[in-house]
Order: structure tokens, then C-alpha cells, then sequence
């Protein structure tokens, strides 16, 4: 019984998964911290106070507290736009550059307008149905 729960331990997913999952806690918080320290004061010195806690109204006497609703929309927001600027869009450009194919070689071969075989591209006469074809100079 252990052996089996070994065996499906030291799977390579489930190990990769909890290095996955332990990164990306460790990772939100670096975010929490972004948003928290950098840019919710930012968004105060321009707007004003970034806290909407004390929103709310009431409906016959029944309080609605929807400022806490509001800032975790706001969190939500920023966190959002931090991983999408400052994860995504570096990612993407990172990979996009990788995976930059290199420029095609020149043709070595044309095809003859007479009899569609390839011939050289410098020919001016086909092989094959001895046609002439035009040269490449234009």
C-alpha cells in the first residue's frame, strides 16, 4: 500500500503540480505586495483615498456595506493589470523572440512555364522540354 502511494508521489506531475502551486503562492504575494505598496498609493495620490470601506447605504433600515465589495473589485483590477503588464505581455515578447524563425534561403530552382518541371534558376533554356524561359535579371 505505501509502495503505490510512493509511486504516485514521485510522478513527475504531481511533483511538478506542488512546485507549480508553491510558486504561485509565493508569487501572489509578490502581486499582493505590488498592488498594496506601489500601486494603490498610486492610485490615491492621484484620486484621493483608495480606501471605499466606509461606502454603503441602506434600504428600510438595513445597512448595505458595499465599499469592502468595491475595494476587492478595485484589488481585483490592479492585480489583474500588474500580471497582465508586468507578467503576460514580457512573457509573450520573450517567447515571441525565441521562437523567431530565421529568414528562408533563396530559391535554387524555378519552375518551367512550359512544362512545369523544376529547372536551375539561372537556366534560360528547360532540360526537359527545352523551351526557354526567362532569366531571373528583372
Amino acid at each position: 500500500m505505501l509502495d503505490g502511494f510512493k509511486k504516485f508521489i514521485l510522478r513527475g506531475n504531481v511533483v511538478d503540480m506542488a512546485v507549480g502551486v508553491v510558486i504561485g503562492a509565493a508569487f501572489g504575494g509578490v502581486v499582493t505586495a505590488l498592488t498594496k505598496d506601489l500601486l494603490t498609493p498610486f492610485i490615491a495620490a492621484l484620486v484621493g483615498k483608495p480606501d471605499f470601506s466606509y461606502l454603503g447605504f441602506s434600504v428600510h433600515g438595513t445597512p448595505f456595506p458595499v465599499g469592502d465589495f468595491v475595494n476587492s473589485c478595485v484589488s481585483f483590477f490592479l492585480i489583474a493589470a500588474a500580471i497582465y503588464f508586468f507578467v503576460v505581455t514580457p512573457v509573450n515578447a520573450l517567447i515571441a523572440r525565441m521562437h523567431r524563425s530565421e529568414k528562408p534561403p533563396d530559391p535554387t530552382t524555378k519552375k518551367c512555364p512550359e512544362c512545369l518541371s523544376e529547372i536551375p534558376i539561372e537556366a534560360r533554356r528547360c532540360s526537359h522540354c527545352t523551351q526557354p524561359v526567362a532569366s531571373r535579371a528583372a
